[in-house]
C-alpha cells in the first residue's frame, strides 16, 4: 500500500514535460498540475520541511484533480451502499485526509524521477487511461496508470495502478476486514484516528 502511494507522489512531483501542457486532455492536466507544483517547490525550497506549509500545497494544487467520492465509494465497495450520507462524507473526508498525510510525509524523500507520459487512451467519451513510465536512480522502472474521469468538463483521477496493483483495489481489501469487525462507524473511526496520529507525529517533529 505505502508503496503505491510512494510511487504516486513520486509522479506527481518529478513529471518532466514529455505531454501536451493541455489542461482539457487527462495527460495535460496532469502536466500542467505537475508544473505548477515544481514551480512553488523550486521557488521555496523551505516548504519541504514545513508541515502545514505542505498541507496547503497538497490540499490546493494536486488534490482537487482527484475524485475523491468516486474513489472512496469504489475502495469501500457495496457497504458505502448502505452508508448514511453522513457516514458517507466522513469516509470521504478521512480518506482524503489520509492521501493529504501521505504525501506530505514522503514529499522530500525521493530525488526527481525520470518520467515518460505516454499518450492518453480514451476508452470513452469521459473515461481515459493515462500511463506513465517512471526511472528511478537505482534503476527501477515502474509503470504506472492514472484512470480518469471527465466530470463537469474536466478530467479527475479516481484510481490509480502502480505495475497492475490497483490503490482503490488495494484498500478495498482493508476496509472490507475493518467493516466486517468493527462496521462503518469503526473504518471511519480508525482512519480518524490514524489521521490525528499523524498529525500529531508532525507537530511534536516541528516543535523538537
Amino acid at each position: 500500500m505505502k508503496r503505491l502511494l510512494v510511487m504516486l507522489l513520486m509522479l506527481t512531483l518529478g513529471l518532466p514535460a514529455l505531454a501536451q501542457e493541455d489542461e482539457s486532455t487527462p495527460d495535460g492536466l496532469i502536466m500542467v498540475t505537475v508544473r505548477e507544483v515544481l514551480a512553488i517547490v523550486k521557488r521555496d525550497k523551505a516548504i519541504v520541511s514545513d508541515q502545514a506549509r505542505l498541507l496547503e500545497l497538497v490540499d490546493a494544487r494536486i488534490l482537487p484533480h482527484f475524485d475523491f467520492t468516486r474513489m472512496t465509494k469504489l475502495a469501500v465497495g457495496r457497504p458505502w451502499r448502505t452508508a448514511t450520507p453522513e457516514q458517507q462524507d466522513a469516509l470521504v473526508r478521512e480518506f482524503r485526509a489520509m492521501l493529504v498525510r501521505t504525501y506530505t510525509k514522503v514529499f522530500s524523500t525521493y530525488p526527481d524521477p525520470e518520467v515518460e507520459v505516454k499518450s492518453a487512451k480514451l476508452l470513452s467519451e469521459d473515461e481515459s487511461t493515462v500511463r506513465t513510465i517512471i526511472r528511478v536512480s537505482d534503476g527501477r522502472v515502474v509503470t504506472i496508470d492514472y484512470e480518469m474521469k471527465k466530470i463537469d468538463g474536466g478530467w479527475k483521477a479516481f484510481d490509480v495502478t502502480v505495475e497492475g496493483i490497483s490503490l482503490v483495489t488495494s484498500y478495498r481489501g482493508s476496509f472490507a476486514d475493518e467493516i466486517k469487525q468493527v462496521g462503518i462507524d469503526g473504518l471511519i473511526k480508525t482512519l480518524s484516528e490514524k489521521n490525528r496520529e499523524a498529525s500529531d507525529v508532525a507537530s511534536a517533529r516541528k516543535k523538537g
